[in-house]
């Protein structure tokens, strides 16, 4: 057996039941790169001191053998972030189709509504509270 092989076996052994990455290691991370960042403008050196204590716990956690723990914990985390995930997915995908569609609210409920682009000015009914109104696309 070689070297690498020898050390892949070792490094899998060492991993095995490993809880690994998820999405909220991956966001304490990311706010570890921002204050890292933040340190490295600014000069101020509890940024970098928060920042590093960021990186352990997200070495901690993708380390933890405790592994039903650490998904309620990103549970938790994608339950609060639900909300933020959800409006700035529907953000995107309306700057994707902006040129097929013309995105608009519905001046009674506020729910949002699109229609295909160059179709001129039509009847619109909302779905969610049957308000019918003029709308030019």
């Amino acid at each position: 057996m070689s070297f690498w092989q020898k050390f892949k076996e070792g490094f899998r052994r060492f991993m095995a039941g490993r809880y690994g990455a998820d999405s909220l290691s991956q966001a304490i991370i990311i706010a570890g790169l921002v204050l890292f960042l933040l340190a490295a403008f600014t000069r101020f050196g509890l940024f970098s001191i928060l920042a590093m204590a960021l990186y352990i716990w997200a070495i901690f956690r993708m380390y933890s053998r405790n592994g039903e723990k650490r998904s309620q914990e990103n549970a938790r985390y994608m339950a609060a972030t639900r909300k933020l995930r959800t409006s700035v997915n529907q953000a995107r995908t309306r700057l994707k189709n902006r040129k097929k569609y013309r995105y608009f609210r519905c001046p009674n409920c506020h729910a949002r509504l699109r229609l295909p682009r160059g179709v001129g000015e039509v009847t619109v009914n909302c779905g969610q509270c049957k308000h019918s109104f003029r709308k030019k696309a």
